[in-house]
C-alpha cells in the first residue's frame, strides 16, 4: 500500500465520516403508517407489531402530534372497522362516517398542513373476504367493477382532507380511474401515491393482523410475483403515463434490486415502504439482545435510502425522527 492508497483516512472520526457521507436519512423523508379502529376506548398494541397501535380516534390525534413534533414528513392512516360492519363491496370504505374517513378528518383538523396526510386507498380492510376488490361471478376479483370502488373511496377520502391517496389494491387502470374522479370530482389538487411495484410478500402477515383482516387464500393474481423483476418497470411506466405524482416499492428490504430499477427510471419521486414483517423482525431480534434496537433500524432506513428512496414508509419512523433530532 502507497501513501496515495488510504480511503481509511475519511473513516477516522465521526465528524470525517459525516462530512463524506453520500446518503443522508432525515425526519422528513419518512411516513409513519397508522390504524384507527371502531370500538375501542383505549389504544390496542398489535400482539405481532410490539409498539405499533391500533388508534382510538384521541390517541391517533396525540400520536400524531408526537410524530409531527419529531419532524416526520407524513402520515399514512389504516382504517379498522368493526368485524359485522364488513361486507362483500368494502361499502364502509367510502362512507364519510367510516372509521377511516373519520380518523383522516381527525388528522386532518390536528396537524393538517404541517405535515402530509395521506390515505390507504384500497378495499381489503373493508371486504368480509378480505381481498382487495370486488369478487366477480367466477370468484376472481373483477377488475373493473373494483376501479369503481376505488373512485368512490378516493372521492371520500379527498373530501375527509387527505393529501395524497395511496392506491395499494394493485388493479390495472387504478390510478388513471382515481385520477379522472378526482379532478371530475374538483380535487384536482389531491395527489396519487401508486403502488407500482407491490409484491404478494410473505412479510404482509403482521399487518394482517394490524386490520383485523379477513382474507383466506391469498393475493397472488393480482400482486407481483416475487420471482419477477421486469414486470416493475412494465408497472411503473404505466403507472407514470396515468399520472401518478409518486411511486412506491413494497416491501423494501427484500427487493432493494427493484428499488433501484425503479429510481433509475422514475421521473417523479420514489417512496419504499418497510413493511410489518420487516418491521417485526427487527423488533423481535432486539428484544432478545441479538441485535441493538436503534443501530439496527436506522441501518435498514439508510440501506432503502441507498438503493433510491426518497421517501421511507415505516413504523419507526417517530422513533427514528426523535434519533436523527
Amino acid at each position: 500500500m502507497t501513501a496515495f492508497d488510504r480511503p481509511r483516512r475519511l473513516r477516522r472520526t465521526p465528524a470525517m465520516r459525516r462530512l463524506v457521507a453520500e446518503t443522508t436519512l432525515q425526519p422528513r423523508q419518512l411516513v409513519l403508517p397508522m390504524f384507527v379502529a371502531d370500538g375501542l376506548t383505549e389504544p390496542r398494541e398489535i400482539s405481532s407489531m410490539p409498539g405499533v397501535y391500533q388508534h382510538t380516534m384521541d390517541s391517533l390525534r396525540k400520536a400524531a402530534v408526537e410524530a409531527v413534533g419529531a419532524g416526520v414528513g407524513g402520515l399514512m392512516l389504516f382504517g379498522v372497522p368493526l368485524p359485522e360492519d364488513k361486507d362483500a363491496t368494502g361499502s364502509l370504505a367510502s362512507d364519510p362516517d367510516g372509521i377511516l374517513n373519520r380518523g383522516l378528518r381527525a388528522l386532518a383538523e390536528e396537524v393538517g398542513g404541517a405535515t402530509v396526510v395521506m390515505a390507504d386507498t384500497c378495499l381489503d380492510e373493508f371486504t368480509d373476504h378480505g381481498h382487495c376488490g370486488v369478487i366477480g361471478s367466477d370468484g376472481a376479483v373483477d377488475n373493473d367493477a373494483t376501479l369503481h370502488r376505488y373512485v368512490e373511496m378516493a372521492l371520500s377520502q379527498a373530501a375527509a382532507g387527505a393529501d395524497l391517496l395511496g392506491t395499494s389494491g394493485m388493479m390495472d387502470g387504478q390510478v388513471a380511474a382515481i385520477r379522472r374522479g378526482l379532478d371530475a370530482g374538483g380535487h384536482t389538487d389531491t395527489a396519487i401515491l401508486a403502488y407500482a411495484a407491490k409484491y404478494a410478500s410473505a412479510f404482509y402477515g403482521p399487518f394482517r393482523e394490524a386490520v383485523g383482516s379477513s382474507l383466506q387464500g391469498d393475493r397472488r393474481t393480482y400482486q407481483q410475483d416475487p420471482a419477477n423483476r421486469r414486470e416493475s418497470l412494465r408497472e411503473l411506466e404505466l403507472d407514470l403515463a396515468e399520472g401518478a405524482d409518486i411511486v412506491m416499492v413494497k416491501p423494501a428490504m427484500s427487493y432493494l434490486d427493484i428499488l433501484r430499477d425503479v429510481a433509475d427510471r422514475s421521473t417523479v419521486p420514489v417512496a419504499a415502504y418497510q413493511i410489518s414483517g420487516e418491521y417485526s423482525m427487527i423488533t423481535a431480534a432486539a428484544e432478545r439482545g441479538w441485535i441493538d434496537r436503534r443501530d439496527s433500524i436506522l441501518e435498514s432506513l439508510i440501506g432503502i435510502r441507498r438503493a433510491g428512496a426518497d421517501i421511507v414508509l415505516t413504523y419507526s419512523a417517530t422513533e427514528a425522527a426523535h434519533w436523527l433530532s
